[in-house]
C-alpha cells in the first residue's frame, strides 16, 4: 500500500484481475462541509482498478492513463466500499467499472478507469 492509501484508510479486502474489492472508512476523508471528499472517493475508485490492473499484467504492473467519474449521492459517516469490475483485459490495456457504494448499498460515485501495462524496464527509469 501507499503512503496515501495508509493516510486515507484503504484496506484492500479481496482481488483477482477480474474484480478487486476494496473499503475506506468516511470520517478523515470528509471535506468542509461534513461529507465523503470527490478525491477520496477518486482515490479508493483507483485504488481497487489500479490493483486489480497489476494482478492482471502480472509480474509486470500497471499505470493508470485515465480516469473519469461521477458523485452520485454525499456520504457523511461509515465505509464506503468500492468494486472494480473488469470491462476488458487486454495484452497492453485494462478497463475497469469502478461502483463506490455506501453502507446500505447506495450508489455514491461511478467511475471508469483504464490502465497500461508497465513493463519492468520502465520501472526501473
Amino acid at each position: 500500500m501507499s503512503e496515501l492509501e495508509l493516510r486515507l484508510g484503504i484496506r484492500v479486502l479481496s482481488g483477482t484481475p477480474r474484480t478487486v474489492v476494496a473499503t475506506m472508512p468516511v470520517p478523515g476523508n470528509r471535506q468542509p462541509f461534513g461529507v465523503l471528499h470527490g478525491g477520496a472517493s477518486l482515490a479508493l475508485a483507483e485504488t481497487a482498478a489500479s490493483v486489480a490492473a497489476c494482478l492482471h499484467f502480472a509480474p509486470g504492473t500497471a499505470a493508470g492513463t485515465e480516469l473519469s467519474a461521477t458523485h452520485l449521492r454525499p456520504v457523511s459517516a461509515g465505509l464506503v466500499t468500492a468494486t472494480a469490475s473488469a470491462l476488458r483485459l487486454g495484452r497492453t490495456h485494462a478497463t475497469y467499472e469502478i461502483s463506490v457504494r455506501d453502507e446500505a448499498q447506495r450508489l455514491v460515485c461511478s467511475a471508469r478507469m483504464t490502465c497500461v501495462a508497465v513493463p519492468d524496464a520502465a520501472r526501473s527509469r
